[in-house]
């Protein structure tokens, strides 16, 4: 197994309030971020002014958000129909965060950063749903990234920020890439009874509803969701400006899966499967 925690198991239903899973300098400090979830119920308010930048990402239901004299009602569904609604502010913003629904979940993203920009609340409407891997691998690794924060689109950013939605009985994270830069992976399972798989290497973890792995050591990690069981997730890594995350990089230890990225590729190589075998 790695040398390292790779997996926080979630609960049934996380309890109301911020939940923290990941610390700067406490746990999980090899991801250089916070990372906590914070359930809220209607009339729940969550307020603060932290020296870090930081992404409040609505997950499901509705709440206002209040920064810098604004004030902004959203709502989304599920994390699945609906597209993605995260607030972004710099280190030092006043934060007041109100539940409007009678349920409402929001990850909370923090890490060190000392720029400054005016802070933005991202919607379905500027995030765009992005399908990814259609027209390869036999549709095997279709799926849609969200991706509203990373050095091109904002590159003021210490996050490279987004969600996956991982159709039921494929693959995404695929080809197997690696990056220096940790990453964490937070997860939602539909149907909730469901499960996919995460492979950190030569590992491979179960993952459930509410789990968290983290990826460090440049391991690779693809995704695998069950037949029948779609899985959502959040994915965060930090970078910093003397190491930007630019793009994945395709390991040379495992040149046998770079030939299912050509366009209209068969089920395997143009060669006969005897040959594999001499």
């Amino acid at each position: 197994m790695p040398n390292y925690d790779y997996v926080t198991r979630g609960p049934k239903e996380h309890p109301y309030g911020y939940t923290s899973v990941a610390e700067i300098g406490g746990a999980h400090a090899q991801a250089g971020m916070d990372f906590g979830i914070l359930r809220m119920k209607k009339g729940d308010v969550f307020e603060e002014q932290k020296d870090l930048e930081c992404v409040y990402l609505l997950v499901y239901g509705s709440v206002t958000f209040e920064w810098n004299g604004k004030s902004e009602t959203v709502s989304r569904r599920n994390c699945f129909d609906d597209g993605c609604t995260c607030l972004w502010v710099p280190a030092g913003t006043h934060v007041k965060i109100t539940g409007v629904a009678e349920d409402t979940e929001i990850t909370v993203h923090r890490t060190e950063n000392d720029k400054t920009w005016e802070p933005i609340l991202f919607t379905p409407a500027t995030v765009e749903d992005e399908v990814r891997g259609f027209g390869t691998m036999n549709e095997k690794c279709t799926r849609i990234v969200r991706t509203p924060l990373d050095r091109v689109r904002q590159p003021k950013s210490n996050f490279v920020f987004g969600e996956v939605i991982n159709t039921p009985g494929l693959w995404s994270s695929y080809p197997a890439h690696v990056h220096p830069h940790p990453e964490i992976y937070y997860y939602k399972i539909f149907p909730l009874d469901g499960y996919g798989y995460c492979e950190l290497g030569d590992d491979v973890i179960k993952v459930y509803n509410n789990d968290t792995t983290y990826i460090f050591n440049s391991v690779t990690h693809p995704q695998v969701a069950t037949p029948g069981h779609a899985f959502w997730y959040m994915w965060v890594i930090r970078q910093d400006n003397d190491d930007p995350y630019i793009s994945p990089k395709y390991p040379d230890t495992q040149p046998t899966d770079k030939w299912v990225m050509a366009k209209n590729v068969g089920i395997w190589p143009e060669v006969e499967a005897s040959n594999q075998w001499k």
